[in-house]
């Protein structure tokens, strides 16, 4: 029987030597991403050696604010024994999020799984004792919760990776390419791990930066971790080679051009815990940026940063429950949504059902007059009511004329006593799929 040394290195050669997986059709790939594309929301974990001391994740270190040496010192602490996995996939679901993506390895090295590779651990290098990331997949499932796992493609504390601080590197690749094959063995066998115990729903890498797709053979990683789960999605951090995009703290200005896309954003400004940071986003900032991302179509991947102990503080759990029951009132105007319309047609974020028969509007401040106002809808307005609530609202059209196909502007009278805390949605029941006129002027046609 091959020893474990040997079985690795023969296992990454026969990887290295598979061709790319060929690229999906479109309906292929349209019906895989149809789930995280309905999803909408997500919740991330940031949880490691950082929570302890309460300082920047592994770039603390990196950066060079406090030496390794003394980043590691930081083992001692993290005991994770208020750590409730249950608890955890309960407050997830209670937010409205329909998957979870947790940090199994961050840029540090230290593994939250009972990992075979490498000598930097939670079960066996902590007083945690114990794998941290079975027990949460496992909550996760009986939530009917979607799995996403986080992996740093970096290993800085690894003495075989390349980069060791943001001023020291431990060799080039092309100087010593059996030590970068060694580092590759013991990242790819993690990965193998990961993908044998938890057949993740998502793979979220970071850190392709550091190396181009050839030396960390993207598409090898890519393939291998497809194969028997084709189902399983990757995130842009893999140098491309992903299914979605991942832009990170800003909601994009303009819509993105990628059709699938998720916006990472910190509750306050720090991804893992750090109690000095108090600058929290508000409910109504965090609705503010979840409804644009659902009006351009994409998700919002909200992060949470427990203790060492495994507690997760109060305000963020307030934060998700506030989201939480927001998100189950409107969830008509929230799951299984499309991007809206240009906001020449309505100056606010919208959103449109799957059959595009359904217009939403995020109505976030009380109209002058208590009017809204949408123009250049050629349907037929059937119903508009207020979701969640169920009033149903008077119209009046203007500027139509039945010798012009110009259709006109539409008032819609929003009672005080319909709105919401936060945002109030309205639905547009139309004739059919939305038809939206877009001439550039209302010129007469005929009279």
């Amino acid at each position: 029987m091959l020893s474990k040394k040997i079985y690795c290195f023969f296992f990454l050669f026969i990887g290295l030597m598979m061709p790319s997986q060929a690229q999906e059709s479109s309906s292929e790939l349209s019906k895989k991403m149809a789930w995280f594309e309905e999803a909408k929301l997500g919740i991330f974990i940031h949880w490691g050696l950082y929570a302890v001391n309460g300082i920047s994740e592994s770039w603390s270190f990196f950066n060079e604010y406090l030496s390794h040496e003394d980043y590691m010192q930081q083992l001692s602490g993290f005991t994770a024994q208020n750590y409730q996995p249950k608890a955890w996939a309960n407050l997830i679901a209670e937010s409205g999020a329909q998957y979870s993506v947790i940090t199994t390895k961050h840029h540090d090295g230290f593994a939250l799984w009972d990992t075979q590779y490498g000598n930097l651990n939670a079960p066996q290098h902590s007083p945690a004792q114990q794998d941290l990331i079975t027990p949460f997949v496992k909550a996760l499932r009986k939530k009917n919760l979607r799995v996403g796992l986080y992996f740093s493609l970096p290993d800085w504390s690894h003495p075989d990776y390349t980069h060791f601080t943001n001023n020291k590197k431990r060799y080039h690749i092309s100087d010593d390419p059996e030590r970068w094959n060694r580092y590759l063995v013991y990242m790819n066998g993690q990965l193998q791990e990961l993908k044998s115990r938890y057949s993740p729903d998502v793979w979220w890498f970071d850190g392709d930066w550091e190396h181009s797709a050839d030396a960390w053979d993207s598409p090898g990683i890519r393939q291998r971790l497809s194969t028997g789960q084709p189902q399983v999605l990757f995130n842009s951090r893999l140098n491309g080679h992903g299914d979605f995009d991942t832009p990170e703290i800003g909601v994009p200005v303009y819509r993105p051009n990628a059709r699938y896309w998720e916006l990472c954003l910190t509750l306050n400004d720090s991804w893992g815990y750090q109690p000095n940071d108090t600058h929290y986003k508000t409910p109504m900032q965090l609705i503010d940026v979840f409804v644009d991302c659902i009006s351009k179509g994409g998700n919002l991947l909200l992060n949470i940063s427990p203790k060492a102990d495994g507690s997760i503080p109060d305000l963020q759990q307030e934060r998700l429950r506030t989201l939480g029951k927001w998100v189950k009132k409107h969830k008509k105007a929230v799951y299984e949504t499309q991007r809206g319309i240009p906001y020449e047609h309505f100056y606010g974020p919208t959103a449109l059902s799957k059959d595009r028969q359904t217009l939403f509007l995020y109505v976030r401040d009380y109209p002058k007059d208590g009017n809204i106002v949408i123009k250049g809808i050629s349907n037929t307005i059937h119903r508009a009511y207020v979701v969640g609530n169920g009033t149903i609202l008077n119209q009046q059209k203007i500027t139509q004329v039945y010798w012009n196909k110009y259709p006109g502007i539409t008032y819609l009278q929003l009672p005080k006593s319909a709105i919401d805390s936060y945002y109030t949605v309205v639905a547009l029941v139309l004739d059919g799929p939305i038809r939206l006129y877009q001439e550039t002027s209302g010129a007469i046609e005929a009279n």
